[in-house]
């Protein structure tokens, strides 16, 4: 497992924090050569939209992007600008999933969801190897989850995956002092909103708690967090697992971020900020890095 803290001023991080409130009291707008026009006519039945920035090929492959929102809560508009930014940054389409949400739809209706739109593009000839899957937060367990399930049933890995801000254990309660107490949600909330999207599946089993799975045979893992996050001590736990289970996984802690900081790099005419820049670098080059399949260990 390799670790990369990236460290940041205090102003930096307030920045940050700052824009990340920006997004409901002075909401962006989508770039002007966002292309909304389906590259492939098939999501595997589930509502999901196509965003290409500028001129990404669709023979690069997709990036599929799973948003977070506690299970519950989805923001499309939102959504489809990071979508934006994610194809951008892998160079290639993005395809943003609008997966079925809690409290209506428990688990495990959302990471089938995704599991249905992955294998659509398989379906439709797209290669396992030139798709990854994004996701934050409830997004980012559901990508994971979805490994899982893939994994277990002997299906075809994606070229990589990249949670964002994970949920990991959904058993886990973290104390008043996580995230030096400085994260953006309170760890009070962790426990409702398992049981929320749980619906009484239990929270200490996988792939729900994707904490709890067999690591063997998953594809690379790039996992970005914020250094002041409730959730850091989960992800970095699954990610130690991960390793050991012979997964290659890159963690990248932001040192002063919160929960889901990378929404900073929803502005446009803040993506100079080096946390968003930084961000979406660091995805860059790890996409450009990912290896052959052929260089992966065996399940």
């Amino acid at each position: 497992m390799n670790t990369t803290r990236l460290p940041a001023s205090t102003q930096e991080s307030d920045a940050v924090r700052a824009k990340m409130q920006q997004v409901f009291s002075d909401p962006p707008v989508l770039d002007g050569d966002a292309g909304l026009d389906p590259v492939l006519p098939d999501t595997g039945g589930v509502p999901a939209t196509w965003v290409t920035a500028g001129r990404a090929p669709a023979e690069a492959g997709v990036t599929v992007y799973v948003h977070g929102g506690g299970f519950s809560f989805s923001n499309p508009p939102m959504e489809r600008i990071m979508a934006y930014r994610l194809s951008k940054a892998t160079g290639r389409p993005a395809l943003t999933v609008d997966y079925r949400l809690a409290p209506a739809h428990p688990y495990p209706a959302a990471a089938e969801d995704v599991l249905a739109v992955y294998r659509s593009l398989l379906g439709q000839g797209v290669p396992a190897d030139k798709i990854l899957l994004v996701g934050e937060s409830a997004g980012g367990t559901l990508i994971l989850s979805a490994l899982l399930m893939l994994a277990h049933a002997g299906e075809p890995m994606p070229a990589g995956a990249v949670p964002v801000s994970p949920i990991t254990d959904l058993a886990s309660k973290p104390g008043p002092a996580a995230g030096n107490g400085r994260d953006s949600i309170d760890p009070s909330i962790l426990g409702p909103i398992a049981a929320q999207y749980l619906g009484g599946a239990r929270p200490d089993q996988a792939p729900q708690s994707p904490i709890h799975g067999d690591f063997r045979g998953l594809p690379p893992i790039l996992l970005p967090i914020g250094g002041d996050e409730i959730v850091l001590d989960d992800a970095c736990r699954f990610a130690e697992a991960a390793a050991a289970a012979g997964v290659p996984v890159d963690v990248d802690v932001y040192e002063g971020m919160p929960h889901a900081f990378h929404a900073a790099a929803l502005f446009p005419e803040d993506a100079h900020l080096p946390t968003a820049a930084t961000f979406l670098s660091r995805l860059t080059d790890w996409v450009t890095r990912l290896p052959e399949p052929a260089a992966r260990l065996p399940r």
